[in-house]
């Protein structure tokens, strides 16, 4: 049984109990990721335990999960803005990742990119079953994955699986990101929010210091990615994005959108 708490045009909040906070992605059309649903995004990581919260479930509509940046503003932005976009983006991952309340990724349909890198950072991944894609396709749209981000994916389902998922940047089903790992479930979608959130519940019943310690030791390794400057040279990656190659193939998938619709 859940209330809704909060509502913004970027995000619901449904507080469950056994004090789970379900993070769930409301802005129109596709959830896609500009700077103010990651800031809100982020805010909210943030402030969850000061409130009590003692896991979060993030999730998003029946259907689709993320449909990952949202080039077209960001195409908009300035180096400044993109440079600020990034620091934020990559704040947002940190914060996943060194949460101190376990996170469960409830991955509610479609989630290329950006969505799936949301979920890499979490402690578990639920996804939907059916003719649903998701992946790190950043090289089909003429991106280069940020190092923070490989180490993630690296970490997650090992390094030369790591290294043939994104050099291809294919987008995989539900049942191929089950087998290498990159989820830890796959279910009818209308049982993927209620398995996240029972998965919250379980470790909740366990003794709260031990889970937590235990839980901080293991993810040592992931939260130590972001005390290395380099992996997210935000400078970098926004000189990288106003190149000419990145902006001609961003412009062109941007164009490609706009006609399937």
């Amino acid at each position: 049984m859940s209330q809704a708490s909060k509502r913004s045009s970027l995000l619901e909040i449904h507080d469950h109990d056994h004090a789970i906070r379900e993070l769930r992605l409301a802005r129109a059309p596709v959830n896609a990721l500009n700077p103010a649903l990651v800031r809100e995004l982020l805010d909210e990581v943030r402030s969850a335990p000061a409130d009590g919260v003692e896991a979060l479930v993030l999730s998003g509509r029946e259907g689709l999960f993320s449909a990952g940046l949202d080039l077209p503003e960001l195409l908009a932005l300035d180096e400044n803005g993109m440079e600020d976009f990034w620091g934020d983006f990559f704040a947002l991952l940190e914060a996943l990742a060194r949460s101190p309340v376990p996170i469960a990724s409830a991955i509610t349909g479609h989630s290329p990119a950006g969505g799936t890198v949301l979920a890499l950072f979490t402690d578990y991944r639920v996804q939907a079953e059916g003719d649903f894609k998701l992946g790190l396709n950043e090289v089909q749209v003429g991106l280069i994955v940020p190092p923070v981000i490989h180490r993630a994916l690296a970490r997650l389902i090992g390094p030369y699986p790591a290294e043939r998922h994104l050099v291809a940047g294919q987008m995989i089903g539900a049942e191929r990101a089950l087998a290498i790992g990159l989820v830890d479930e796959a279910l009818p979608v209308d049982r993927v929010v209620d398995r996240a959130l029972e998965w919250c519940r379980f470790h909740l019943q366990l003794p709260r210091h031990s889970m937590r310690g235990t839980r901080e030791l293991v993810r040592a390794d992931l939260c130590a990615f972001f005390d290395e400057e380099s992996l997210m040279d935000t400078k970098a990656f926004t000189r990288f994005w106003f190149q000419p190659d990145t902006q001609a193939t961003l412009k062109q998938v941007v164009e490609q959108l706009k006609a399937r619709r």
